[in-house]
């Protein structure tokens, strides 16, 4: 099972408070049957309204896998499209003054750490972030912290979520996988799994 207890790399600020979830993957998109091809779409309309200037069209955010945001964000409907988008275009664990709850939920079920800070720490780390893009960015869950350079955010997370993913029992396929032989065993137990045993 995957153990996410800390994700590097770089970070990409997009700011605002109330961003949802038709925002992060217009209503158009979620006709498809797979998720893939769901990144290129992250943000289409607000990309397109911008002209080029959405931080996930600017040159000096591409390859960037920490995303830094504000309140409330992936508020609105619940589709579980909205964080799967952000996934397929790099996005591995977000920092947020605050979220939805189902969004939330969402994440931590992909393996996307949401952690929180305060709104003045959050306002820095992405002043920080716009004026150094290429600065390392780690999030701790050990720890609870967020570090960027000499910048070091205290950060909060649910301690259930926390521990889901610190352990890997996020990853309900994982658990699947590694507990194959118990379930066979088990399903060779049950009358209703043997139809030829049930009918003897």
């Amino acid at each position: 099972m995957s153990q996410i207890q800390q994700v590097s790399g770089r970070g990409i600020p997009l700011r605002g408070n109330d961003i949802d979830t038709d925002r992060i993957i217009p209503a158009r998109f979620l006709r498809c049957v797979t998720f893939d091809g769901l990144g290129e779409q992250a943000f289409a309309d607000d990309r397109q309204q911008t002209q080029g200037n959405h931080p996930f069209d600017l040159p000096k955010y591409q390859g960037a896998n920490i995303l830094a945001v504000n309140g409330n964000f992936g508020c609105g409907s619940s589709r579980e499209h909205a964080p799967q988008a952000l996934s397929k275009w790099g996005i591995q664990a977000i920092i947020g003054e605050s979220f939805a709850e189902i969004f939330f939920g969402n994440c931590v079920a992909i393996g996307i750490p949401c952690v929180t800070a305060e709104s003045a720490a959050l306002q820095q780390l992405q002043l920080v972030l716009e004026e150094n893009p290429q600065k390392e960015l780690s999030v701790d869950l050990n720890a609870l912290q967020v570090r960027c350079g000499d910048l070091t955010l205290p950060v909060q997370m649910g301690t259930g979520a926390r521990q889901m993913l610190m352990t890997g029992t996020w990853d309900s396929c994982g658990q699947l996988v590694e507990g194959v032989e118990e379930i066979r065993t088990t399903a060779n137990q049950l009358p209703y799994m043997n139809w030829k045993r049930a009918a003897s």
